[in-house]
C-alpha cells in the first residue's frame, strides 16, 4: 500500500509502541485519544436515547391500540338506536373492503364514578362483549372472566385495575354512575345516574386508560346516556401503520352513515410532541459528537504543528503537497472510524440490552426512573432501529472528515525550506 497510509496509520497512533514517546507526542496522543473517545459516547449516547424514545413511542402506541380501535365510524346526530338496530348491516358493508378484520358497535361517553366520598370523572365505552375481541385485545386484559358478565339490563361495569384501587372497589361492589345530562324539576337540576355492579377489572399496562376508562354493556349506556353520546363503529384493520389510507377509503364507502377517523387523528397532538421530542434530542445530541469533531480538528492542528520536521523532510525526498494532505486526512479518518465503530458497538449492545441493565442500576441505586402516572409505563423500553443506526454512523463519519478537512490543508502548505531553517 502507498506510504501515505502507513504514516497516517502511526500519527494516529494505530499500529506502533509508544516506548520511546516524548512529552509533546503523549499530548498529541492524549488528545487525538479523547477525541477517539468523545465521538465513540456521542455516537453511543445518541443510538441509546434514540433507542429509548422509539421503545417509548411503541410500547405507548401498542398499549393505545390494545385498547383502542383502529378506526372509527361515528354515526350522525348521536343516533344510538341507529347502531343498536342497524350496525349489523353497517358493519357488513365496511367488511367489504378486504383489509378490514373486525367490526364492533360503541356507544362513548363522559361521566363520573361515585363510591362513598370518591368521585372520579371517566370515560365510559357501551360495548358488545361477545364480539369485543375483534376489535381490540380487551378480553386477554381481563384480570378475571367478568367481561362475559356484561349483560343486556343488568348494569355490569368493568373498571381498570388502576381506577379500581382508586375507588377501594372489587368483583361485586356496587357504585354510581353518573351522566353529565339529567332533567330540571321545579326542585333543581338532577343529575340522571345508575347504580353499576362492578362485574370484573382489567389491565392494560397504560395508566391513563386503566384508571380513567370503563367498560359496560352497549344497551346500558345507550339507556343512560341517551342522545349525548358519541355511537358508532369500532373497526380493527390488518396493518395499523396504514390506517390513514384505509379510514379515508372507508370513509369514501360509508359516508352516508358518519365520519370515520383513525387512532392518528385521535391521537395526533401526543404521536406530534414525540416526534418533536426525538427530533430535538438528536440534534441536542449531535452537539456531542460536534464537539468530539472539533477536538479531532485541535488534534490534527496540534499534530501538524509537532510534525513539521517529518513533513518538511518528507517534501524534500519528494513527497508532493498532495501526498502530505492525504497522510492527515488518513489519520483524521482513522481517528472518526475507529471511534464511530467504538461508539455504535457499545451503543448497541446498551441498547438491545437496556431493559436488563436499567432494572439493575435502579435495584443498585434503590430508584426507579419512570413513575406510570407521569409516563405511561413503569419500564424503560428500546427499540433499536438500524436506519437510526446506519444515519448516526454516517453522520458521525462526516462530521469526522470535515474536520480533518482544514489540518490536511494546512500541512500540504508548508514550506520545507523555511521550516529546516530552524531545525
Amino acid at each position: 500500500m502507498r506510504y501515505e497510509f502507513w504514516v497516517g496509520v502511526r500519527y494516529a497512533g494505530l499500529g506502533r509502541k509508544r516506548h520511546k514517546a516524548g512529552q509533546a507526542d503523549r499530548f498529541v496522543s492524549f488528545i487525538a485519544s479523547s477525541s477517539m473517545i468523545g465521538i465513540a459516547l456521542g455516537v453511543a449516547a445518541l443510538i441509546v436515547v434514540l433507542s429509548v424514545v422509539n421503545g417509548f413511542q411503541t410500547q405507548v402506541r401498542d398499549k393505545m391500540l390494545s385498547v383502542l380501535p383502529h378506526v372509527e365510524l361515528f354515526l350522525r346526530d348521536n343516533a344510538q338506536h341507529q347502531v343498536l338496530q342497524h350496525w349489523p348491516d353497517i358493519a357488513q358493508r365496511a367488511k367489504q373492503d378486504p383489509h378490514v378484520q373486525g367490526a364492533a358497535p360503541f356507544v362513548s361517553a363522559q361521566g363520573m364514578v361515585l363510591r362513598g366520598n370518591n368521585l372520579r370523572g371517566v370515560q365510559v365505552r357501551g360495548i358488545d362483549p361477545t364480539i369485543e375481541g375483534e376489535v381490540s385485545e380487551l378480553p386477554a386484559q381481563m384480570l378475571d372472566d367478568g367481561l362475559n358478565k356484561l349483560k343486556d339490563g343488568q348494569y355490569g361495569i368493568v373498571l381498570g385495575a388502576q381506577l379500581a384501587h382508586a375507588l377501594g372497589v372489587r368483583e361485586g361492589d356496587h357504585l354510581m354512575l353518573l351522566a353529565p345530562q339529567g332533567a330540571v324539576s321545579p326542585a333543581g337540576f338532577s343529575p340522571r345516574m345508575r347504580q353499576f355492579t362492578v362485574v370484573g377489572l382489567y389491565s392494560s399496562g397504560h395508566y391513563e386508560y386503566d384508571s380513567a376508562l370503563v367498560f359496560t354493556h352497549v344497551d346500558d349506556a345507550a339507556r343512560l346516556f341517551r342522545d349525548n353520546a358519541q355511537s358508532g363503529l369500532r373497526l380493527r384493520i390488518d396493518d395499523m401503520h396504514k390506517a390513514p389510507e384505509r379510514a379515508a377509503a372507508l370513509g369514501q364507502q360509508l359516508s352516508t352513515y358518519g365520519v370515520v377517523r383513525d387512532w392518528t387523528q385521535n391521537n395526533r397532538t401526543w404521536f406530534a410532541a414525540v416526534q418533536t421530542e426525538k427530533r430535538m434530542l438528536f440534534l441536542i445530541l449531535l452537539l456531542i459528537v460536534t464537539v468530539a469533531a472539533f477536538n479531532l480538528l485541535s488534534s490534527l492542528v496540534m499534530t501538524v504543528k509537532d510534525k513539521q520536521s517529518d513533513i518538511a523532510i518528507l517534501r524534500s525526498l519528494g513527497a508532493t503537497p498532495r501526498s502530505i494532505a492525504w497522510i492527515f486526512l488518513i489519520q483524521g479518518a482513522l481517528i472518526g472510524v475507529v471511534g464511530t465503530g467504538l461508539g455504535v458497538l457499545f451503543g448497541t449492545l446498551l441498547a438491545f440490552n437496556i431493559e436488563t441493565v436499567v432494572p439493575w442500576i435502579e435495584r443498585l441505586l434503590g430508584i426507579h426512573f419512570l413513575d406510570p402516572q407521569i409516563y405511561f409505563i413503569s419500564t424503560l423500553p428500546s427499540n433499536p432501529q438500524w436506519a437510526d443506526i446506519i444515519f448516526i454512523s454516517v453522520v458521525a463519519l462526516c462530521l469526522s472528515l470535515l474536520a480533518t478537512l482544514y489540518p490536511s490543508w494546512r500541512a500540504s502548505k508548508l514550506q520545507p525550506a523555511q521550516v529546516l531553517r530552524y531545525d
